[in-house]
């Protein structure tokens, strides 16, 4: 098939049912202006996600001016018809599901469709109208049959993209390299109003608004970058499959506990920071292509879920910020707390965690990913053996939570376990063990950790860090932005590394720092050169 090409892609209500793909002709386009938009309002472009055997899930949503101060996107106070069309060809030519929903205005005019009744492991595209308004084709496929074993799965995974911090290039890159599944594992946005969060030279461009706090900030920030060409050329090419970190709601947030709980803090008591909560998923689950499943009921959630590639891989998507035990010792990095070996700390909380290795025991796949946000394996600044100095924000700072997650794949005997990890905006690639003090502990599975989008500006390019002398089962270290290309195939799941060498100016070329390849059957990393 030929790649989308780049004019296609660039130029070009909370909770819809099941619509069921039957043969069908193209929706007929309007030449009257019947939705009464006299200009484009496909600015926050189109996506797709939550891919599945017969279908998935079609997003967009109407703006005409994206960054107004209400969230609305400058859209008129009512209901729009928007009509969508999915086909085998790039062309459009062979539709084979058509329909009409209602962009709403008490869901920001969002729009989500949930198909089913397509072809399984087939690659299909899809479009939009508004009036006499067209979207630009997106490329989207459906997972392979259940019992299916596929050659091979091209997958790219990404987090951390601050808009202030620069450009996001490498969310055009990623496009680019075509796969056919994206996981982003967090930070998708930043919460923070213009001259809060500067890097060293100065932001290249700045946040519109306030600190997001309310539905109608959140509604507004979500549009600005939604406004990216780059990220909607990511969104255009494959199918997606979202979890939040913390800065889609407020910094390092655990469950009610928010960042900063001090009088005439933004989120001085439980009820202001459940309330924010509230808005942030709502205007989330508005912006993003996900199933009905997870529509939000006030400030609660859930967005863990579970996407089969067939028999050949489970994508375990994780949520480590709504059921967590709070920080300890204030957050960031301490030492010596002992508090954090406590056996009934939880990143997961235990609904979460009990499907997790109800999951590993019932798998039949040869690969078992955890799409997760922060830093999994052991990372201890500390040299001296009677010292630990360890970040409380991941999962050193909730080490029986990460015992028990690591023993269950284990104990279920899963063939490959894999963790993917966002949030540090560094790359990493790390051999995971169950015992990190017991040299003699053998390595059960692998870390992948992808760099951010921007976050932090340009990165200087460093490939060491000194806490990996004493930390061996720590591989690899970088210090560049971009993103993490991987190809899942029955023997071996290899990871590109895909860096640019600055993001603070538009345009940077992609090159890969480093490879990584991990056997079927084999724990651990093994360099590729």
């Amino acid at each position: 098939m030929d790649n989308i090409s780049r004019r296609t892609l660039i130029s070009a209500g909370l909770g819809a049912g099941i619509v069921a793909a039957l043969p069908s002709a193209a929706v007929a386009v309007s030449t009257a202006d019947d939705a009464g938009l006299r200009t484009d309002p496909f600015l926050l472009g189109i996506a797709s996600g939550e891919p599945w055997p017969d279908g998935f899930v079609l997003w967009t949503r109407l703006a005409l001016n994206p960054v107004a101060e209400d969230g609305l996107g400058g859209m008129p106070s009512r209901p729009v018809a928007v009509q969508w069309e999915v086909a085998e060809d790039q062309g459009m030519r062979k539709v084979v599901a058509s329909g009409v929903e209602q962009a709403r205005p008490e869901s920001a005019h969002s729009v989500h469709v949930e198909l089913r009744g397509l072809k399984a492991g087939r690659e299909y595209f899809y479009r939009f109208r508004a009036g006499r308004h067209v979207s630009p084709v997106g490329r989207t496929l459906t997972t392979p049959a259940l019992h299916e074993t596929p050659a091979a799965l091209a997958m790219a995974f990404a987090s951390c993209a601050q808009y202030e911090h620069g450009y996001f290039t490498a969310y055009k890159r990623l496009a680019e390299d075509h796969p056919d599944l994206v996981l982003h594992l967090g930070d998708y946005l930043y919460e923070y109003k213009k001259g809060s969060y500067v890097l060293g030279g100065g932001n290249p461009r700045d946040h519109e608004g306030p600190e997001t706090v309310t539905l109608e900030t959140y509604r507004q920030r979500h549009a600005q970058y939604k406004a990216d060409a780059d990220l909607q050329a990511s969104h255009a090419i494959a199918p997606w499959a979202v979890v939040w970190d913390d800065h889609e709601v407020d910094n390092n947030w655990a469950d009610d506990v928010p960042e900063n709980s001090d009088a005439g803090q933004l989120n001085d008591t439980t009820a202001n920071f459940r309330r924010r909560r509230a808005a942030a998923f709502q205007a989330y689950y508005e912006n993003m292509p996900l199933r009905p499943s997870s529509l939000p009921a006030g400030p609660d959630m859930k967005i863990y879920r579970r996407i089969q590639w067939g028999q050949l891989a489970n994508f375990h998507m994780m949520d480590t910020r709504q059921y967590r035990d709070d920080q300890l010792a204030g957050d960031g990095w301490k030492k010596n707390v002992a508090e954090r070996l406590a056996e009934d700390r939880t990143i997961t909380g235990a609904e979460q965690e009990k499907w997790l290795l109800e999951g590993f025991k019932n798998s039949t796949q040869r690969w078992d990913i955890l799409g997760q946000q922060v830093f999994f394996a052991e990372r201890d600044r500390a040299q001296a053996l009677d010292v630990d100095d360890v970040s409380m924000d991941g999962w050193d700072g909730y080490v029986s939570s990460r015992r028990r997650i690591t023993r269950g794949w284990v104990d279920a005997n899963v063939r490959n376990a894999v963790v993917l990890t966002g949030d540090v905006h560094r790359n990493w690639a790390n051999d995971v063990k169950v015992d990190y003090k017991d040299p003699a502990s053998p390595v059960v599975g692998s870390e992948l950790v992808c760099t951010s989008i921007t976050s932090t500006g340009n990165g200087t390019g460093s490939t060491t860090d000194p806490v990996m002398a004493w930390n061996p089962h720590l591989k690899f270290y970088n210090d560049n932005r971009g993103y993490v290309n991987t190809r899942i195939t029955r023997d071996a799941m290899t990871a590109d590394f895909r860096v640019l060498d600055h993001v603070t100016t538009p345009g940077a070329p992609v090159s890969t720092k480093a490879s990584f390849e991990i056997r079927d059957g084999v724990p651990g990393l093994q360099a590729r050169a």
